[in-house]
């Protein structure tokens, strides 16, 4: 199997200046009317809207929600079944998101997000219940279910 990245994108993240650790920055890319681009660390990708909306440059901003859940629950599942000593193969999350109406009004809509989780390898049922316990403890899956608080300010436009 390949490697994920070149040696010259494994950069060490200590290089990386401090203020802007944990930074992720997004800004239109001009390509389409809502093409845009991610800068995360040393990191980039292009983000959009599917056609006919946009011009399906990249995956579109759900599709990031759901590979950020479906990543977090993949590691955080990996790094319980290591800690404990386990035989896990390999994890495959399938996620998927849609809109359904709230149980309480017609008129109202919520994120329904159904997650499919493949464990691999040679477990007993206890290490599986586990392990599918565990996936409701990564820090996206919390963020998600516990809400979260979200400060929006201005920043000046530069000339």
């Amino acid at each position: 199997m390949p490697a994920p990245h070149t040696p010259a994108q494994q950069q060490s993240t200590s290089a990386q200046d401090p203020a802007e650790a944990g930074l992720v920055v997004v800004s239109e890319n001009g390509f389409g009317p809502y093409g845009q681009q991610v800068r995360a660390g040393h990191h980039r990708l292009a983000v959009d809207e599917p056609e006919p909306l946009g011009t399906d440059s990249g995956p579109g901003p759900y599709d990031l929600l759901l590979a950020s859940l479906g990543a977090c629950v993949s590691m955080f599942i990996r790094a319980y079944a290591a800690r404990k000593g386990w035989s896990l193969e390999k994890v495959t999350v399938s996620l998927r998101h849609r809109r359904v109406r709230a149980g309480d009004s017609g008129n109202r809509t919520v994120s329904q997000i159904t997650q499919e989780i493949r464990l691999d390898g040679p477990l007993d049922a206890g290490q599986r219940r586990r392990l599918m316990k565990t996936a409701e403890n990564c820090p996206v899956h919390r963020t998600l279910t516990e809400g979260a608080l979200i400060n929006t300010t201005p920043n000046p436009a530069h000339p």
